[in-house]
């Protein structure tokens, strides 16, 4: 017993530094234990969290699924259904129209309505098919009033003073105002309209047996190849003079001719 008691009196801080190390290293280890515990506890709740957000996704994917088929399966129907009955209904009325078209086909057999002739500046007083006919005795209208500046000459030369040379002149050359009138000489149609350097814009008319009007020199012509024109209408203004006849000043160029050949207009003038 002395011993004993003499070995716990020399060891005794020994012991206890022991027993503190062995209280401190089980402490450590509940408190390691316990923190363990805890760690996995969060976890697992988190999967578990994951796993019911997971499953609730799913079931409203599901559910959105569903309707977008219900939706679907809707306009389905209601696109196979509408087109028939929207094909009745034009049936229907295609049957009304057609009784109505035969109804009134039966009332009004002529009742068509006939193309209007084309508006002219000045509008044809006889239809398309008339015949013409030239008057040599009634003869030929002034195109415009102004005295003579080359008269008709086939039978020897006249001097034409722009060109500066002698030659042939199947025309009366007449003179007028930039934007004078220019008159019709006698009933008849246009045949022709064409600008060339020398006349400039030139009508051709037909006024029957044979007989053509020529107009040149002319602008703004409010007719149109086929129209018919009566004497005195206006076919066109004086325009300016080409370089053919800058000296001879504003004029207007007229000819006639039977059957292609130039003829003295001079003898038929009123």
């Amino acid at each position: 017993m002395r011993r004993g008691s003499a070995f716990f009196r020399r060891n005794q801080y020994k012991i206890a530094a022991v027993c503190v190390v062995a209280a401190v290293l089980g402490l450590a280890g509940v408190y390691m234990y316990t923190g363990q515990e805890s760690e996995e506890q969060p976890q697992v709740q988190q999967e578990a969290a994951v796993e019911e957000t997971e499953e609730t996704g799913k079931k409203v994917v599901a559910k959105k699924e569903t309707e977008e088929d219900t939706q679907k399966k809707s306009v389905s129907a209601s696109t196979v259904i509408k087109p028939k009955k929207k094909q009745e209904k034009t049936r229907t009325e295609i049957k009304t129209d057609t009784a109505q078209a035969d109804s009134e086909a039966a009332v009004e057999p002529e009742s068509k309505a006939e193309p209007t002739a084309p508006v002219n500046a000045e509008p044809a007083s006889a239809p398309a098919a008339v015949e013409l006919h030239f008057d040599t005795e009634a003869g030929l209208l002034w195109p415009v009033e102004g005295s003579v500046v080359l008269g008709y000459s086939m039978d020897q030369t006249v001097y034409f003073t722009t060109l500066d040379q002698y030659k042939y002149n199947p025309a009366v050359i007449i003179s007028g105002n930039v934007n004078d009138k220019v008159k019709s000489a006698a009933n008849g149609r246009i045949i022709d309209i064409t600008t060339n350097e020398e006349t400039g814009c030139t009508v051709t008319m037909d006024m029957g047996d044979g007989y053509t009007a020529v107009y040149g020199q002319l602008k703004e012509v409010p007719y149109e190849v086929g129209a018919y024109i009566e004497a005195g209408n206006t076919i066109g203004f004086v325009s300016e003079p080409t370089k053919y006849y800058a000296l001879e000043g504003s004029n207007v160029y007229f000819a006639l001719q039977k059957d292609g050949n130039p003829v003295d207009p001079a003898g038929f003038f009123q």
